[in-house]
């Protein structure tokens, strides 16, 4: 009689032992599972529309960047303003919208931009007669813009051109870029450590008028 009280008793005490640890195990499910929507949350609004990440690929744009780089990309400033003369953008291939392409704004809507003779010469407001831009900031001793190219920019279409102009596939090949193509502007370089910046929009000079 005694054996099988202290029998009963030894599994009640294993079925409180196994309602606790399921009861341990669904809580910590439960917080895992809470962990998780509130990183989804959180993360994934900054993922898509304040920041992203963006590795660069291939030397068009040296020597501002190079093969490797890893860039933070403000996605946020161009929903309340539109991009500006001099920054670098990052957007989509405008005849492929599955790969990225990072280059440098030259040309705003509304102006006619024109490459002849190494020079680019825009015509606007400002300069209704053309004047030609100075870009020694950003590009190396010696780099020329090649080409022959006079193109009329519409509502919402930007000239792009990549730093290093020899190395580059840009406007002067396929066009312009299409304001709802552009995904946000080079932001922060994080790696590598030794040439970490916070980018700050670099506007080249009118110098010419023509």
């Amino acid at each position: 009689m005694c054996n099988i009280v202290r029998t009963m008793k030894r599994m009640e005490e294993l079925k409180k032992e196994r309602d606790s640890f399921g009861g341990a195990l669904g809580l910590f499910f439960w917080e895992l599972l809470k962990a998780f929507i509130l990183a989804m949350v959180i993360i994934v609004p900054i993922r898509y529309f304040v920041v992203q990440p963006f590795f660069v690929r291939g030397s068009s744009m040296e020597p501002s960047f190079h093969d490797g780089e890893y860039l933070v990309i403000d996605q946020l400033s161009y929903r309340f303003r539109d991009p500006r003369r001099g920054e670098v953008i990052v957007f989509q291939y405008p005849q492929d919208h599955t790969k990225f392409f990072i280059k440098r704004v030259i040309g705003l809507p509304g102006e006619d931009i024109q490459v002849n003779d190494g020079r680019v010469i825009i015509s606007n407001s400002a300069y209704p007669s053309g004047a030609e831009i100075e870009e020694l900031k950003y590009l190396a001793s010696g780099v020329r813009t090649g080409g022959q190219i006079n193109i009329h920019l519409n509502d919402g279409e930007y000239f792009i051109l990549g730093d290093n102009r020899s190395e580059s596939s840009d406007s002067r090949l396929w066009g312009a870029v299409k304001r709802d193509e552009i995904i946000g502007r080079a932001w922060i370089r994080l790696w590598p450590l030794n040439r970490m910046l916070l980018f700050y929009p670099i506007s080249p000079r009118f110098i010419t008028a023509t």
